[in-house]
């Protein structure tokens, strides 16, 4: 099934390589304007060129995720010059250091932290009232499946991108008589540096290309889709439902 995004603006961070880049391709190529945030501007750059390619069109934005107020502003630039926000890709993320709990340095901790909780947090405070102004808003945070795995040395990792299914779970459950939708993603180990830098020894011929998982997960983005408060597998390719108490 084809996804129409035409006329439809969506913003993704973290879009200067890995998934996120692929996903703004992804998004851009099926019609949609992507405001593209990332700290690299030359990779912010060659995505502009790639999406120009394919006949789309972009917003670059060099911005840091531990600049609250830039993420802020953000928000607000958005509002003045389209009034609205049709997709949120919250896609940026910092490993941290895969180490013992106990040997992990604060400063490391705190980082992980702010970059994927506290900036994700920020991030949602300041579009949440765009995405509300859209006929179909859709908003899609990346997560990772040691969040539920809770593997031996990923503790500040996983405790981070726990941290945004709980959060994303919660908004949706705030606007789930919105036209809102809002689903966590885990993508699965993909090809990207971070997972180089997580296994090194790994072969990342072995994993799946960044482009065919965010082939995946653009179809979160669609105006028709009616699933929220949910976790889409990327490998399994459908949505999972969380194991509520009894």
């Amino acid at each position: 099934m084809t996804i129409n995004l035409n006329g439809r603006l969506a913003l993704v961070t973290g879009a200067s390589r890995g998934i996120g880049y692929f996903l703004s391709l992804e998004l851009a190529k099926r019609g949609a304007h992507v405001i593209a945030v990332a700290r690299t501007v030359g990779g912010l750059e060659e995505l502009d060129d790639n999406i120009k390619a394919l006949g789309g069109s972009a917003t670059l934005v060099p911005l840091d995720l531990t600049d609250m107020a830039g993420i802020d502003r953000l928000g607000g630039s958005i509002h003045e010059r389209w009034g609205k926000l049709d997709i949120l890709v919250a896609n940026a993320g910092v490993l941290g250091t895969i180490s013992p709990i106990g040997h992990v340095e604060a400063k490391t901790f705190e980082k992980v932290m702010t970059v994927n909780v506290t900036g994700t947090w920020r991030l949602i405070r300041s579009v949440d009232p765009l995405l509300r102004q859209s006929d179909a808003g859709r908003a899609i945070l990346l997560s990772s499946g040691v969040a539920h795995s809770a593997r031996a040395f990923w503790a500040p990792y996983a405790a981070s991108k726990a941290a945004i299914e709980v959060m994303a779970r919660s908004w949706a459950d705030e606007t789930k008589a919105m036209k809102l939708r809002v689903n966590s993603v885990n993508p699965g180990a993909t090809r990207t540096a971070m997972r180089a830098q997580a296994m090194p020894g790994e072969d990342p011929e072995t994993l799946p290309h960044p482009q065919e998982v965010a082939e995946k997960i653009v179809a979160l983005a669609d105006p028709a889709l009616n699933v929220t408060g949910k976790l889409f597998d990327v490998r399994e390719n459908r949505f999972l439902d969380y194991c509520m108490p009894g």
